[in-house]
This record gives C-alpha cells, sequence and structure tokens, in this order.
C-alpha cells in the first residue's frame, strides 16, 4: 500500500514504521526534535459489551486487530483485562487531543467486534482482581512469578505523559522540584472510587492498591541523574530488576525518550480532562526547567508534605485541602496559584485554554464524582457506574460539546 506524500504532508499524517497504515502527526514537523514535545499512554479496562464485567481472559486477535488499527499505537498490559495506547509525539495540543479522540474510537470498534467495550478509568467499579489473568507476554508472566498476588491485584489503569526536556541531563533536577505539584495531578485526574463493588472512601483508590508493588511512590530526592544511576545500577547488579523500566514511581525519567514521565494520574474518563492535565504537566515542566534554583528548594521536609498531600489527594479528589508550610492551601488556591505561574509558559506552547479547562475540573469534580453520582441517583447499582463509564468513555471522543455529562450535585 502506498500514500501520496503532498497529500499526507498536508493532512499531518505518516505511513508506520511497516509502510501498510497512517499515524498522526503533530503540527511543526518530524525529524528534529523539539522542545517539551509531549505524548500521552493510556490504559483502559476491557469488559463485556452486555454485562460491563471487566474482561477475565481476551484473544490475542483483538490486539492484533486493535494494533493494526491504530498504526501499532495498541497494546496490551500486564493483565488480559488491559489495553493500552500511546499517541505519537506531539507540540500542538489539537493534533493531541484529536490523537486520543482517534485511539480511543478506534480501539472501542474493534473491541465491539469481539464482544468488549473499553472503560477509561483508575479501577474496574466491580472487578474481581482474583479472577485475573497475566497477558501471555513473557515480560509481564515473569513481572507477576516475581510479584505474585501483588501483580494479581494490579488491575488498575494509569495516564502517563511524557516530556521532553531540551536538555536531558536537566530531568532530574526537574523531577525534584515537581516533586510537591505531584498530588494536584493525582486530584484532578481521580477516577477510582470503588474497588471490588465497594466504595472505597477515597476518589482516588488507585494509586493506594498501586502502593503495593515496589519502587512506587513519590520519587527519592537524588541530588544528579549519577545518583540516580548508581541507584539503578545497584538493583540491577544485585538481580532485583533487569532495567529501570521496572521502577514505577509516579514520575520517573524515561528508559527510551529524553522525557521525564508523569505516571501519577488515573486514566481519565473525559478525553478534555486528560488533555488538560497532559498540558498543565507540559507547562510546569517547561516552567521548572527554565528554573533551575527552584529544585534546591525542595527538601527531605517538602517532599514529606508531598507524601502527606498525595494520601489527601486520593482521599478527597477535588475536594482536597492540601497541608503546606504556611497552614491549609484549597485545591482551588494552589491550582489557581499554578496556572498564574505558568501562563507564560501556557502561551508559548499554545495550550492557554487547555490549561484553564483544569478549574472547570475541580469546579465540577474528576471522573469520580460523577462515578458517585451515577451510583447514588441508580439506588446504589455498582453496574449503573460501569454503564456510565463505558458510555462516558465513547461519547467524549466526539467533539460534540452538547454531549457534555451535566456535573454532579
Amino acid at each position: 500500500m502506498t500514500f501520496a506524500s503532498d497529500v499526507l504532508k498536508l493532512l499531518r499524517l505518516d505511513p508506520s514504521d511497516d509502510k501498510r497504515h497512517l499515524v498522526i502527526r503533530s503540527a511543526g514537523g518530524r525529524g528534529k526534535a523539539t522542545d517539551y514535545s509531549f505524548g500521552i499512554e493510556e490504559e483502559y479496562f476491557l469488559a463485556d459489551r452486555r454485562t460491563f464485567e471487566v474482561a477475565i481472559e481476551t484473544p490475542n486477535e483483538l490486539f492484533e486487530s486493535a494494533n493494526w488499527s491504530t498504526g501499532g499505537q495498541a497494546m496490551r498490559e500486564m493483565l488480559q483485562s488491559q489495553l493500552e495506547v500511546a499517541t505519537n509525539v506531539h507540540v500542538d495540543v489539537n493534533d493531541a487531543r484529536e490523537e486520543l479522540r482517534f485511539l480511543r474510537r478506534e480501539v472501542a470498534n474493534v473491541a465491539a467486534q469481539y464482544g468488549f467495550v473499553i472503560m477509561a478509568c483508575g479501577t474496574h467499579p466491580s472487578a474481581v482482581w482474583r479472577m485475573s489473568q497475566p497477558s501471555p507476554k513473557p515480560r509481564y508472566e515473569e513481572m507477576i512469578e516475581d510479584l505474585r498476588s501483588i501483580g494479581h491485584r494490579n488491575m488498575m489503569c494509569g495516564m502517563h505523559v511524557h516530556v521532553q526536556l531540551p536538555d536531558p541531563e536537566k530531568r532530574m533536577a526537574v523531577m525534584r522540584a515537581m516533586l510537591p505539584h505531584l498530588p494536584l495531578f493525582i486530584a484532578l485526574s481521580a477516577s477510582s472510587p470503588f474497588w471490588n463493588s465497594h466504595k472505597t472512601g477515597l476518589k482516588g483508590y488507585r494509586l493506594a492498591a498501586y502502593s503495593e508493588l515496589p519502587r512506587t511512590g513519590l520519587p527519592e530526592l537524588f541530588e544528579s541523574r549519577q545518583d540516580y544511576d548508581d541507584y539503578v545500577g545497584a538493583l540491577q547488579r544485585s538481580g532485583v530488576i533487569p532495567d529501570e523500566s521496572h521502577i514505577w514511581w509516579a514520575m520517573r525519567p524515561s528508559m527510551r525518550h529524553p522525557t521525564l514521565e508523569l505516571r501519577a494520574p488515573d486514566t481519565c474518563t473525559f478525553v478534555d480532562d486528560a488533555i488538560a492535565i497532559a498540558s498543565l504537566y507540559r507547562c510546569l515542566t517547561r516552567h521548572l526547567c527554565q528554573r533551575p534554583h527552584l529544585s534546591k528548594e525542595v527538601s527531605a521536609v517538602e517532599r514529606a508534605i508531598a507524601v502527606e498531600n498525595k494520601w489527601r489527594a486520593q482521599r478527597y479528589g477535588t475536594d482536597c485541602i492540601f497541608a503546606s508550610k504556611d497552614g491549609p492551601v484549597t485545591i482551588s488556591e494552589l491550582l489557581f496559584g499554578v496556572i498564574d505561574d505558568v501562563a507564560g509558559d501556557a502561551a508559548v506552547l499554545n495550550c492557554a485554554s487547555e490549561v484553564e479547562h483544569c478549574r472547570t475540573i475541580v469546579a465540577r469534580g474528576s471522573s469520580a464524582e460523577f462515578q458517585l453520582r451515577a451510583y447514588r441517583d441508580n439506588g446504589d447499582d455498582i453496574a449503573a457506574v460501569s454503564r456510565w463509564i463505558a458510555t462516558s468513555s465513547i461519547s467524549e471522543t466526539r467533539a460534540d460539546a452538547g454531549r457534555r455529562a451535566q456535573a454532579p450535585s
């Protein structure tokens, strides 16, 4: 199959590596790395399209078809109930939004052919982790062998955002400076209030369960890249991990890309929420990268406060009141201050309206609030929550703003 190069350039499309499919590229071209370019990875649950119960076993053909239809951008995750997509590298936030919509639509269409729906959320409301099955890939089978029951309990889906820095060596300093801000991203993305058919009392339960895994939580306060490399090297020489991809912190320097990867957020049910959070992270990365002195202000005390605020973000979501050295800070006060700080960065990166959407998330609540309302409004019916997630995960991929769900009461 061949494609006219002039048409592809006009449409911002490129052939995939095998020249058989089309993939979306971002404005700004390809070849030369662009400062603060970004990409998004999302994990989804696969569930029965009639009952919305989570899938236990899923055929390889489903993933082969999804991989083909997305140009190689859909794949298995650790458990058979999960599917992951990854966008291309983008500099234009509108391109990223359209591609994320495209990826959700494509994998949903493929899943439907095999009797499944996709669900974009941090935890599946009624999934029973004891029934989970690892994906038939050597990497995941080896991880399950190492992690045992904790690996089977990893029935959780997250969103990862990669941002490329002009100088990859600055990633450690930016990661340190970013630490106090991580709880904000957790609160904005909270979409996991249920676990095993029960209300957990948390808006974001995913990270509470995820913390059972080793090498999770907030990053350590490394002073330099050498410190980080020494840590990774020690674990590798000791036979603890094969490589640094087995470090699952809430944020980490990517092993394969010159990026700093945010891993803390739940998968967002609404595409616009995912794009807003990714944009805020991207702007804040630029802001901190250009102010290296800020990393030195993050002490052991600041990290300890961030650990407390991580819990508060999981517990209260967009109703969170954070701790600080000066006393309590509401999520609105914290968010609005960050938005003011990165206003110049948002202007340069042309994503000011996307960053502003984070205010909307706080005002009407994250996905967790909508899920809890669906539960209340339907007589504590957990199936109604799953149905709402499945419907909203796809309806939000269409550019019909009038289809938006109403804010919870």
